[in-house]
């Protein structure tokens, strides 16, 4: 296989993230949000093997033809932003104004982060809150709080995508990464049993889905507090 036939196919493989979009969409209009929230996961996954697989195959190389970046940032904007908003304004965990207040602020916000070009810092982490709504809105389902908490955590992230606070990707950044990759891979399995068991409230995985998504949250902000060791 050619080098160009490999770089293409990962191509191929980033682009089937807008197919498990539109499953999901497909699923979320039927207020399925057990199937919604598992292609969800599936797209998160794929979202997650086909950086390192750009790189590994040098796709900007060989396949430039494609701007990788760009069609990722494109899936992503559907699977982290716009179908996510969308399952939580058909919840009902969030009645009146609060559903239009918190899908506005969630699109909008996130259309200017995408787009700004100061997203990535030196380490290959995100600075401001990169646009993660999938991940919190999938514990919202699954815990249901109350819709004054749901409205402060959406202001709160939202106003952190603009401010300097360090998130990490969990595969990029280095610094931690033997313990943030295992951590991802469990939030993945968390999220995944969560929407298979339809978030039974009695399921235990919706506590790893929460720890989890603590530690990825919190920890580049902690890394910017504790100093690296030289």
């Amino acid at each position: 296989m050619t080098p160009q036939i490999r770089a293409l196919l990962v191509h191929l493989l980033t682009a089937t993230g807008a197919v498990f979009a539109m499953l999901a969409m497909l699923a979320a209009v039927d207020q399925k949000w057990d199937l919604m929230f598992l292609w969800l996961v599936v797209a998160f996954a794929v979202d997650g093997l086909d950086g390192p697989l750009a790189r590994k195959y040098h796709v900007k190389k060989y396949a430039a033809q494609f701007d990788g970046v760009l069609l990722d940032l494109i899936i992503d904007y559907l699977t982290y932003v716009f179908i996510p908003a969308f399952a939580l304004f058909k919840s009902g965990l969030l009645p009146g104004w609060t559903g239009w207040f918190a899908i506005i602020v969630i699109t909008f916000t996130s259309a200017m982060y995408f787009a700004d070009t100061r997203m990535k810092t030196k380490d290959n982490s995100f600075s401001g809150f990169p646009g993660c709504w999938n991940m919190l809105i999938i514990v919202l389902f699954a815990i249901e709080p109350n819709f004054w908490i749901i409205v402060a955590l959406v202001t709160a992230l939202a106003i952190a995508m603009f401010v300097p606070l360090k998130f990490i990707h969990p595969v990029r950044t280095e610094r931690w990464r033997m313990l943030s990759l295992p951590i991802a891979f469990a939030w993945t399995f968390f999220a995944g049993w969560a929407a298979w068991v339809d978030f039974h409230p009695q399921s235990w995985a919706h506590w790893g889905l929460v720890a989890t998504s603590l530690y990825l949250t919190f920890a580049g902000i902690l890394q910017q507090i504790i100093p690296e060791r030289g």
